[in-house]
């Protein structure tokens, strides 16, 4: 199911002009605070309706100013689940979840399912439970089955994990991502998280002062530097899709396999044979012209230099080709210079293990 937007609106001193198309799977809006992610949002849901534009689901049109197009957002069967997760405290977890079935309007499929959804989300021993008695994690899990209920063709996250710690956060994405696989509804994730945005997302959007500045896969918009000011200035590097081909367990190490070679990385959840998404930050990549022996850093790939980067700073971002995979190294101008690097130079990228992440999940 696609999704095309191409809208502008303004609110205040704030302009959105935002223009994209995503494919199936999950659409990450990314960027940071205040760069129009969750007003974009509100224009899909229809709790917004902009001054101009047109928004398109699967075909069907739900907004045309030009046409007078506006469908109302009962009937847009989009689920949407906001920061806080919005429950009524006077209501038990089931009388939440069966009020989500009231706008389902007879749409079938396993995601109008109430016990489908309850096991799916692990939810079912809160069932007779007052929302003032979750955690966090168990809130959200709650809002977002009732937006299931619904049987949405769409559903809209906007920043869920915002209020949760790190353990929290865990254990809700760990459940979109079971909802992502299994019941496989279009997602819109709203995030400024790069870890959320790496291990969930198949299309990135990337919103920058109300602008759309850039669209792609994880891999190829979270790696750019030149989309740095928008994504944060140490937050470029890397995207990599690896296969996980041996676990050490008695160490809580794992090797991952790439197309351009293996890294060592820790705190790896998944089988053997099962691939993975790994993000490689540039500042965390050191650069050697010679194979360091006898040192604690776990991967030291060989690789060439495809790229130097402009100065910014003092610093500046080599590109490193390893295989068919682009590594960045953010490096000081000397140390280019004391190098003597230059396109085409045999170099070695030194990676330390708990620099990697794997799924969103922080190594280290």
């Amino acid at each position: 199911m696609s999704l095309e937007v191409d809208v502008e609106h303004t609110r205040g001193t704030f302009h959105l002009a935002a223009r994209f198309t995503a494919q199936p799977g999950v659409t990450a809006l990314f960027g940071r605070s205040g760069a129009g992610k969750s007003s974009l949002v509100d224009i899909v849901a229809g709790l917004v309706r902009p001054q101009r534009g047109r928004i398109v689901i699967d075909g069907e049109t739900l907004i045309d100013t030009e046409r007078r197009v506006f469908v109302p957002r009962h009937r847009r069967r989009v689920g949407y689940v906001f920061q806080d997760s919005r429950l009524f405290p006077h209501l038990s977890v089931r009388q939440n979840l069966v009020y989500g079935r009231w706008f389902s309007r007879g749409a079938g499929g396993v995601a109008g399912d109430f016990g489908s959804i309850v096991e799916l989300l692990g939810i079912g021993a809160l069932i007779e439970r007052r929302p003032d008695s979750l955690s966090g994690g168990e809130k959200q899990r709650v809002a977002i089955g009732r937006a299931l209920l619904s049987s949405p063709r769409l559903l809209l996250l906007d920043e869920p994990l915002a209020s949760l710690d790190a353990h929290r956060k865990n254990e809700v994405l760990e459940y979109i991502e079971l909802l992502r696989d299994e019941i496989r509804i279009p997602v819109v994730y709203v995030s400024h998280s790069v870890e959320e945005v790496v291990r969930l997302a198949d299309t990135v959007v990337l919103l920058s002062a109300g602008r759309v500045s850039a669209v792609g896969t994880a891999e190829d918009v979270m790696g750019r530097p030149d989309l740095r000011a928008a994504t944060g200035a140490f937050e470029g590097g890397a995207v990599i899709e690896a296969k996980v081909v041996e676990q050490d367990i008695e160490n809580d190490l794992a090797t991952l396999a790439f197309d351009g070679g293996t890294l060592t990385v820790t705190n790896v959840d998944a089988l053997i044979g099962e691939p993975v998404r790994v993000r490689i930050r540039a500042r965390d990549v050191s650069i050697a012209l010679e194979q360091p022996r006898r040192i604690s850093i776990q991967n030291v790939l060989a690789g060439t230099v495809a790229e130097i980067g402009a100065e910014r700073g003092g610093v500046v971002d080599v590109a490193i080709s390893v295989g068919a995979v682009v590594l960045r190294s953010r490096v000081t101008q000397r140390a280019v210079r004391q190098l003597g690097l230059a396109v085409g130079t045999p170099v070695y990228a030194l990676v330390k293990a708990v620099s990697l992440t794997r799924a969103g999940t922080a190594a280290g």
